[in-house]
């Protein structure tokens, strides 16, 4: 809480998602990329093949123009968008990875340098120094990859660096080395498919040796994912594994969706290269290529979303929170309430509403916002002032994904107020069931379920008036349930419905 807040009217992470999943694919193949076109340009020259290798050259200046120009821009953009959204890591790994850093801008230098000259001397340079060049760039480019991929997996797994606060104990962390190996991979598959990009503008001749050459890149790089990953999961914190078990059946929908999507995307790129690159490389044309190209991407934007989610809710594991808080402050906050611990917030004893709101933007707003992504007004529909104080007790017990909630009891009362006044509703209903069934939706769906997966509550043939009983001692019955708010009788209406939920 030491930096603003940038609101946006939208979760700033979507932004974040929305530059950073096209930068790394095009960095990826920035990687990978380089390696293709000198092995490439060495095959060339060891089959005397000048088709080969003008089809190098041509490549080379779409390789250059599309990595050194987006990519610089992309990642430019990176910096910025965290900056703002998420000033407190941002923070954290400057101060954390400094020297790693500035080894990284090193060799970005080196490799933009080298993939510069590279593309456009090719008739000044003889082909031994030609070269050289090629692979200072593609050492320097891997190089940049080796230490982002220690500091990304360092938010994921701190590992030792908890207790030693040690470079090293956080660079050579759990998740590095199988991280490193999926990344590489992934550089291989993405040579591959842009590889099969330019060669769509060759002659038909031309065209077949290229698409089979780069066939073989597609199919090493993606192959290569299934068991790295299962290397990778093995690695990651106890309570991201949770998260993925079961794997199709996870209990998390999204983690569900973005699993199917990467197996469902490496498996058609997989079998579309291994038909029309090596069985049939006469029959690949722009259609198949622009099928593999989005396969890849969706490939490549999976594992980023399942990478990011499996640190809820934390931005650095067990070191800060997804809204920015660190662990460490919590306690401080919690005592002192936010007002007194953020310089950018105001509290106003005759506006609590308005506190709330800007509660709203600290706590919350990193990953909700009030209609649009993950909207909250859906949630609150119906919430009262003292229910949704109750509520912010809980945040980690109703989605374990959600940091704890940082602040005191007016804090919590100032934002319960404010998320309560989002969607005021009074339940009703034709008789007492189907109100029963609205109470049950503003008072318990938030965890529960009747007859569903998540948490079902099976209370059919219990007595209406002992579940109404029950309700008045839920803190009593388990610590992670807010009181019952409600009326009498719509404490009554929501017993009769448990009691008996069937239509």
């Amino acid at each position: 809480m030491n930096y603003p807040i940038w609101q946006l009217g939208f979760p700033g992470g979507l932004l974040i998602a929305a530059i950073a999943v096209f930068h790394v694919f095009i960095s990826h193949f920035a990687v990978g990329g380089g390696a293709y076109l000198v092995l490439t340009e060495r095959r060339a020259y060891a089959r005397n093949d000048s088709e080969l290798l003008g089809y190098v050259r041509h490549h080379s200046k779409f390789f250059a123009l599309l990595t050194v120009v987006l990519g610089a821009v992309t990642g430019v953009g990176i910096w910025f968008t965290i900056g703002l959204v998420s000033p407190e890591a941002t923070s954290s790994l400057i101060h954390t990875f400094v020297w790693g850093w500035a080894i990284e801008w090193v060799f970005f230098f080196v490799e933009i340098a080298a993939a510069l000259i590279y593309a456009y001397q090719w008739d000044t340079l003889d082909r031994q120094t030609h070269l050289i060049i090629g692979w200072i760039y593609f050492i320097a480019a891997w190089a940049s990859l080796v230490i982002i991929n220690g500091i990304i997996t360092y938010m994921l797994t701190p590992g030792r660096w908890l207790e030693t606060g040690k470079f090293w104990d956080g660079f050579f962390n759990p998740t590095y080395w199988p991280s490193l190996c999926i990344r590489t991979a992934m550089a291989v598959a993405l040579a591959g498919i842009f590889g099969l990009v330019t060669a769509m503008w060759e002659p038909s001749a031309l065209r077949e040796r290229v698409v089979r050459w780069a066939g073989w890149w597609l199919v090493l790089g993606i192959a290569s994912l299934l068991p790295l990953s299962r290397w990778y999961f093995h690695n990651l914190p106890s309570y991201s594994r949770a998260y993925f078990d079961g794997a199709f059946n996870a209990p998390y929908i999204a983690v569900r969706h973005s699993l199917r999507g990467a197996a469902v995307c490496a498996c058609l790129a997989l079998l579309l290269t291994l038909v029309f690159a090596l069985l049939r490389p006469k029959m690949m044309n722009p259609a198949v290529v622009a099928v593999l190209l989005i396969a890849g991407f969706g490939v490549m934007g999976s594992g980023e979303y399942l990478r990011e989610f499996s640190r809820y809710p934390y931005v650095i594991n067990s070191y800060i929170y997804a809204n920015d808080v660190r662990v460490g402050q919590m306690e401080g906050i919690t005592t002192n309430g936010v007002a007194k611990t953020s310089p950018w917030v105001e509290a106003s004893a005759d506006n609590p509403q308005a506190y709330g709101r800007q509660l709203f933007v600290i706590e919350c707003g990193s990953c909700h916002s009030v209609d649009g992504y993950r909207a909250v007004r859906k949630f609150a529909r119906g919430w009262d002032a003292k229910f949704g104080s109750e509520v912010l007790l809980h945040l980690p017990v109703i989605r374990e994904t959600m940091p704890p909630f940082a602040g005191d009891a007016k804090d919590r009362a100032a934002l319960g107020s404010y998320l309560a006044s989002l969607a005021p509703a009074t339940p009703s209903g034709a008789n007492e069931k189907e109100l029963g069934q609205q109470v049950f939706a503003i008072h318990c769906a938030l965890c529960h379920s009747v007859g569903g997966e998540r948490r079902p509550l099976d209370l059919k043939g219990t007595d209406a008036d002992s579940i109404a009983g029950m309700l008045g001692t839920l803190n009593d019955i388990s610590s992670d349930m807010p009181p019952f708010t409600g009326t009498e009788a719509e404490g009554h209406a929501l017993a009769v419905y448990l009691s008996n939920p069937g239509k």
